[in-house]
């Protein structure tokens, strides 16, 4: 079964959020109306509609960090994470927690970084080696 994720959540602005997805992310944009806007998030559909951004509360413990609860993330391919990252650090963004790897050397190694969009939606991205890891332990 082949199957996209689907994803819709509102952002405060939605000419920012073409800017950061679109032109920061790198994201394709899909159709659109004046109150909402389609992306291709690395394969997966997000529907980012005008409106109040969900709470978060800092409560996910990654490491010695606490980030954002809930947040969405993607999981890409570490060349691919690192052109992002680098993507993201050359436009200036604030990381929650910067770029670096956890579990190294381990099972489930795996490359972090978590941002917040223009609205203020924590983002996780993570990279791994090959994607046939992504559940080892």
């Amino acid at each position: 079964m082949r199957s996209l994720f689907h994803l819709a959540f509102h952002v405060t602005d939605l000419d920012a959020a073409r800017r950061f997805y679109g032109g920061v992310l790198g994201c394709r944009e899909g159709r659109s109306t004046d109150t909402w806007v389609d992306f291709d998030f690395f394969g997966h559909q997000l529907s980012l509609h005008r409106g109040e951004p969900f709470a978060t509360t800092n409560t996910g413990r990654v490491g010695a960090h606490l980030v954002p609860m809930p947040h969405l993330g993607v999981v890409l391919e570490l060349p691919d994470w690192q052109a992002l990252a680098a993507r993201l650090q050359a436009a200036g963004t604030a990381f929650v927690l910067p770029p670096g790897v956890r579990f190294e050397n381990q099972p489930g190694e795996q490359w972090t970084m978590f941002f917040r969009d223009p609205s203020g939606n924590p983002i996780e991205v993570k990279g791994f080696r090959s994607l046939d890891s992504v559940y080892d332990h």
